[in-house]
């Protein structure tokens, strides 16, 4: 195994991006409602400031292994990225989070929406990563 040659810049645009696809994703403008909904949410966050700060250093956390991925398989155009971020979304995120989400009884409406938001993010991501290298 390679020590990889880690482009920070691309990490940390492309956590930013997924922190600011995540405001929008579940803002009024396209989820917040039906996803409140489901989750028959009240609309008061007990603890939005945190909620958001741990968000974008998760963001950079995902993004730094996510380009792990990119440098191990080769990846450096967008196709090939995005492949990348979507085969990591599918093994990393769906499957884990759709078998805790029967166990936890969560409506289907909030999984699409959870998941959605990871899919775009990291196919994207992976995307971006493997052009900016």
């Amino acid at each position: 195994m390679h020590n990889p040659h880690f482009n920070h810049w691309a990490i940390l645009t492309v956590a930013v991006f997924q922190w600011l696809l995540g405001a929008l994703w579940f803002s009024p403008l396209l989820f917040f409602k039906p996803w409140q909904k489901a989750m028959k949410f009240d609309g008061k966050a007990k603890n939005a400031t945190a909620g958001m700060i741990v968000s974008l250093i998760s963001s950079l956390m995902l993004s730094f292994i996510l380009d792990h991925f990119i440098i191990w398989s080769s990846s450096t155009d967008f196709g090939h990225g995005a492949f990348i971020g979507f085969i990591a979304w599918l093994g990393f995120y769906v499957a884990p989070y759709y078998a805790l989400s029967l166990f936890e009884d969560t409506p289907f409406k909030v999984v699409a929406i959870n998941t959605g938001y990871w899919l775009v993010g990291m196919v994207v991501s992976g995307g971006i990563l493997a052009i900016w290298q």
